[in-house]
């Protein structure tokens, strides 16, 4: 029934690497995760600094988002991978894996610095003077009153930014490190059918976003107190 589909997309072909793109999409979503964890953590911490009234934090800070928004992440993967010497604590230099989650992440830092920088800026003045009015410290206001509802805020547009990441992980392939991209790449070098295996690496790239758009819109609903 569907023979005349073969000439443009051998589906059974795909099926014989239905394991190895199983295997790329679950190394994409690890990838991602990990590298969006990390890219928080830093991104708050650098967004604190780019906030600070002195000028020996905020500078820096800065310095860091402007660098690597400026400045292409292929560049920077390599960067890390080639450029980085050995670490002392390990006594040894990173591997693919270690070097691509760390230079996804680092760069991810910098837009979700900007992002949760917004969302600060975002929550009243009025929240924390309250806070700070019946006895919190600013570290205990910061935790618990202005973060919370600058995530809040902040949600959809780190959302986006997510989707951004995800779909960067691919350029990980360029240092062997194996995910949804490599696996269509290995599908192109075993057979030469490009249509299968990009049609098919995208249409998995397209899979996990469409996942994590259903997971943030539930995020998004229960944030906003739907039920």
């Amino acid at each position: 029934m569907f023979d005349w589909l073969l000439d443009v997309y051998n589906y059974r072909v795909v099926a014989d690497y239905a394991s190895t793109f199983a295997f790329g999409i679950w190394r994409t979503v690890w990838i991602s995760t990990v590298s969006l964890l990390a890219a928080l953590v830093l991104g708050t911490g650098i967004a604190l600094m780019r906030r600070s009234r002195r000028r020996l934090a905020r500078w820096p800070a800065t310095v860091y988002v402007e660098a690597l928004r400026g400045t292409p992440l292929l560049v920077q993967i390599y960067l890390v991978y080639y450029g980085l010497p050995e670490i002392p604590l390990l006594g040894r230099r990173l591997d693919e894996l270690e070097g691509g989650v760390l230079a996804l992440s680092v760069h991810t830092a910098a837009y979700m610095a900007e992002i949760i920088r917004a969302g600060i800026g975002s929550v009243p003045e009025g929240q924390a003077e309250g806070a700070r009015s019946v006895g919190m410290t600013r570290w205990q206001t910061l935790r618990y009153v202005v973060l919370p509802q600058a995530f809040a805020n902040a949600t959809p547009p780190i959302i986006g930014q997510t989707a951004v990441l995800i779909k960067d992980s691919s350029l990980l392939s360029i240092i062997a490190v194996f995910e949804t991209m490599s696996a269509g790449l290995r599908l192109m070098s075993d057979r030469y059918m490009p249509n299968e295996a990009f049609l098919t690496s995208a249409a998995c790239f397209l899979a996990i976003y469409a996942v994590m758009l259903g997971v943030s819109n539930f995020a998004q609903r229960r944030l906003g107190g739907a039920t």
